[in-house]
């Protein structure tokens, strides 16, 4: 299966889950999961939220950030990857002065 990015439009969207700023994504779909390249803009953090049936992979391309998890803060940079699994409930925060940059994968399970 091959899934074209290219065509779609991005999307912004203010203050997901009742975060600060502003994302743009763009995504894919399914009953399996989502497939999400996205940036969240300077100052902009993607709020506290539960994964109740999922586990959500975020590979950060580029900037740098702060993922919390489960209480937990983690260092996010070009190269890593936050993991929230299943159950767990966590806050993605841009730390700094350019987009940060993510493909985000959720798994459905």
């Amino acid at each position: 299966m091959l899934i074209d990015f290219n065509g779609q439009q991005e999307r912004k969207a203010p203050g997901m889950n009742n975060g600060t700023g502003e994302m743009s994504a763009k995504m894919y779909m399914d009953d399996n999961g989502k497939i999400i390249p996205c940036r969240v803009h300077k100052g902009g953090s993607i709020g506290m939220h539960k994964h109740p049936t999922s586990d959500d992979i975020n590979y950060i391309i580029s900037g740098t950030g702060k993922a919390i998890c489960d209480g937990e803060e983690e260092l996010l940079a070009a190269g890593n990857c936050h993991v929230c699994k299943k159950g767990s409930e966590h806050s993605i925060i841009n730390t700094g002065n350019e987009d940060l940059v993510m493909l985000t994968v959720v798994v459905e399970r």
